[in-house]
């Protein structure tokens, strides 16, 4: 179970704030389709190389076999994505995710977060 404190800093990053926004968009929307299909590989394909490595660590077996019996939960319609700097929050209908850019993009580092009242997000699916 993870805890993400979401950070108050704003830092500058590369691109506008609405190609950033943009692109972290198309990286949800390219995770949850995999949701959507049951396409493990390709959530994996979406998570942050650290994610996968920390799912693999903790239940020592491959990404795609432990994302399939994941309840990883399709979070619906993209109600708003907030972008500081190499970090990102796109909060969905039944979901938030927080994502990381890396040289190849937006790639997902948390899923299954749900806010808890006056402490961090408490995460289901999320890296070291």
């Amino acid at each position: 179970m993870l805890l993400v404190v979401w950070p108050v800093v704003l830092v500058a990053g590369c691109g506008s704030a609405g190609e950033r926004s943009a692109d972290v968009r198309r990286a949800v929307g390219r995770f949850e389709n995999a949701v959507d299909q049951g396409d493990a590989a390709g959530m994996c394909a979406a998570l942050a190389p650290g994610t996968a490595q920390e799912l693999e660590s903790s239940q020592k077996s491959r990404c795609v076999k432990i994302i399939g019996d994941e309840a990883v939960p399709a979070g619906g319609q993209i109600r708003s994505v907030d972008v500081y700097g190499h970090q990102a929050r796109a909060v969905l209908a039944r979901d938030t995710l927080f994502l990381s850019q890396f040289p190849g993009g937006w790639k997902v580092v948390a899923v299954g977060c749900t806010p808890q009242p006056g402490k961090p997000y408490e995460c289901a699916v999320k890296g070291g």
